[in-house]
C-alpha cells in the first residue's frame, strides 16, 4: 500500500518538523478506564507536547467488549482520534500535524486497528493519514496460537491487525516504535509461586514451552510486545500497570526512557510525509 499523507492542514507542511510539538492521543489498556492516565497526560504537557487527549474508554465498556465486540471499542478511539486533530489543527504548535498516538496494552491493538483500510467489524477507520507516530506500551502484538488471557481481544484484534496492517505497515510516513519490559522473569521451575504464576501469564499470552525463563513486564512477554517492523525498546524495569512494586511504563521516570525516542520517530516520520508531498509535487 502507498504510504499516506495526512488529510489535515497542510501548514504543517511548510514548518521544519523540529519546530512542531505533538499533539498526543493516549489508548488505554484492557480493563482501565480514561481517569488512570490523567498522570501521564500531565507528565507528557509537561515535557513539552501541544495538547494531550485520552480516549473515553471506561472499564465498563472493556466488560461489554466481551458481550459485543470489540467494534465499539474503536468507534470511541475512533472519535477521540477527531478530537485530537481538531486540536492539533487548532494548536499554533502542532499546525494540524498528524498525532502522536501512545497506547497503552491492549489500546495499542486500538491504535493499530485505526489504521486498517479493512472495515472492521462493520467500521472502516483508514486513519493511517492522521496518525504520524504509533507508540505501543506493553501490547501484545505477537501471540500465540491458543491465547488464554484476553482472549476475545487478542483473536478480534490482533490478529485482524495482523491480517490488514502488519507490522510497521505505513512506515516510513507513519512511525513505529514498541515499548517492551524485562524486569519480571517468569520461570517454570521457580522457587516461588509468584515466579511461576508470571511464567504461566506470559505462556497464556505467547506459546515459549521449550523455554524456562522468559522476561516480561509482569502481564505481558518482552518477546511479544515487540511489533514486527518497528523501532524497539526494552526498558530494564517497568510493570505493565501501576502498581506498589516498580513504576509502569506510564510513570514519569520510565516516561523520560522512552519518550525521546517517541519524539524522534514522530520527527522522522513527519519528514518522511514532507519528502514525499514534494516528490508529488514536482511528479
Amino acid at each position: 500500500m502507498p504510504p499516506a499523507v495526512s488529510p489535515a492542514s497542510p501548514a504543517w507542511l511548510d514548518a521544519d518538523p523540529g519546530s512542531l510539538a505533538p499533539t498526543v492521543l493516549v489508548i488505554g489498556g484492557f480493563i482501565t478506564s480514561a481517569s488512570w492516565y490523567g498522570g501521564l497526560a500531565e507528565a507528557l504537557r509537561a515535557r513539552g507536547v501541544a495538547d494531550v487527549v485520552v480516549a473515553s474508554i471506561w472499564t465498563p465498556d472493556w466488560i461489554l467488549a466481551a458481550f459485543r465486540g470489540v467494534g465499539p471499542l474503536t468507534t470511541r478511539a475512533g472519535r477521540a482520534l477527531l478530537q485530537a486533530s481538531e486540536a492539533s489543527a487548532a494548536s499554533p504548535r502542532s499546525l494540524g500535524a498528524p498525532l502522536l498516538v501512545v497506547g497503552h496494552s491492549a489500546g495499542g491493538t486500538l491504535a493499530r486497528l485505526l489504521t486498517s483500510p479493512v472495515p472492521f467489524e462493520g467500521r472502516r477507520l483508514n486513519a493511517s493519514g492522521r496518525i504520524g507516530a504509533l507508540v505501543t506500551l506493553g501490547t501484545p502484538h505477537l501471540l500465540g496460537p491458543d491465547v488464554r488471557w484476553g482472549s476475545r481481544m487478542a483473536r478480534a484484534g490482533a490478529r485482524f491487525a495482523e491480517r490488514h496492517v502488519p507490522g510497521a505497515y505505513f512506515a516510513p510516513t507513519t512511525g513505529y516504535l514498541a515499548v517492551a519490559s524485562r524486569l519480571i522473569v517468569g520461570r517454570l521451575d521457580g522457587e516461588n509461586g509468584r515466579s511461576r504464576f508470571v511464567r504461566d501469564l506470559y505462556e497464556g499470552i505467547m506459546a515459549q514451552p521449550e523455554r524456562d525463563a522468559v522476561e516480561g513486564d509482569g502481564l505481558v512477554p518482552a518477546e511479544s510486545a515487540l511489533l514486527p517492523g518497528a523501532r524497539h525498546l526494552v526498558l530494564p524495569d517497568a510493570t505493565h500497570g501501576p502498581g506498589p512494586l516498580s513504576p509502569w511504563y506510564g510513570s514519569p521516570t520510565q516516561l523520560d526512557e522512552w519518550w525521546p525516542a517517541a519524539l524522534e520517530t514522530w520527527h522522522g516520520a513527519l519528514a518522511a510525509r514532507r519528502e514525499l508531498a514534494a516528490a508529488r509535487r514536482t511528479a
